[in-house]
């Protein structure tokens, strides 16, 4: 598993590449590392990450304190699996884990 450290999101493309050179399944924290080759990402939705920033940035612009402010947890996950290379690593992905994914990449 790739957490969601700065210095591996920097270096997706390495890091997806690897793991297929070494054919070791990974699970990725977001799902751009899926749509760049990796098995399975599953993390939090950064365009939501994004617009909660965003309200909150607003929320402060006009006067709110931001310690007054509320913390906020993700609500919206991503899940996504990528069959090509579940199949490059000769794995086969059960039907039911297909069904609750958000996006399946063939």
């Amino acid at each position: 598993m790739v957490t969601g450290d700065p210095f591996f999101v920097s270096r997706r493309a390495k890091l997806v590449a690897l793991s297929a050179q070494h054919q070791v399944p990974t699970i990725y924290v977001q799902r751009e590392f899926a749509v760049a080759g990796g098995l399975i990402g599953y993390g939090t939705n950064i365009t939501d990450a994004y617009r909660q920033v965003g309200i909150y940035a607003g929320r402060i612009l006009k006067g709110a304190k931001p310690g007054d402010l509320p913390v906020v947890q993700p609500t919206k996950f991503d899940f996504v699996i990528n069959l090509k290379t579940a199949k490059a690593l000769g794995l086969d992905i059960p039907p039911k884990l297909l069904t609750l994914a958000d996006e399946v990449i063939e």
